[in-house]
């Protein structure tokens, strides 16, 4: 039986269509006056009982096993993109490519086919998103 995150996750990529870009280059500020914390963002990355970014990414240094293929490798992701473009991408990817089958995990609109207990709640808090952001940002080869 798959996870109740892996279900909503899947349910959150039903409507997959042709690859549309809006603006790469959208940035979102901060969403916490914390400073992100790089050790607790790779727990948050490869944390399985949540939704990981390994079920899509991939990060070669990572000693993980079965990371996925679906989403592009997050190796040197830090020189690709700023904090502000890769903050963007974890709130709510849609707003950079309006097609993407990216889950929002800091966004409660216009989703769909969403169980009643997430209703209304983010998949990463105010401060995961922040602790996630500080990892990747380590990522710069």
């Amino acid at each position: 039986m798959a996870s109740p995150i892996l279900v909503l996750i899947l349910g959150l990529t039903l409507a997959v269509g042709p690859r549309a870009m809006a603006d790469p280059t959208l940035s979102h500020p901060p969403l916490t006056d914390q400073p992100g914390d790089p050790v607790r963002g790779l727990a948050v990355v490869r944390d399985a009982s949540r939704a990981s970014c390994l079920i899509c990414h991939s990060i070669a240094t990572l000693p993980d096993r079965d990371q996925g293929g679906l989403g592009p490798p997050l190796d040197g992701v830090a020189a690709r993109l700023d904090a502000g473009q890769m903050r963007q991408r974890i709130v709510d990817a849609r707003r950079v490519s309006p097609d993407t089958i990216m889950p929002p995990y800091h966004a409660t609109a216009g989703l769909f086919a969403v169980g009643a207990k997430w209703v209304g709640q983010t998949l990463y808090s105010a401060q995961d998103v922040e602790d996630v952001v500080a990892f990747l940002m380590t990522l710069k080869d």
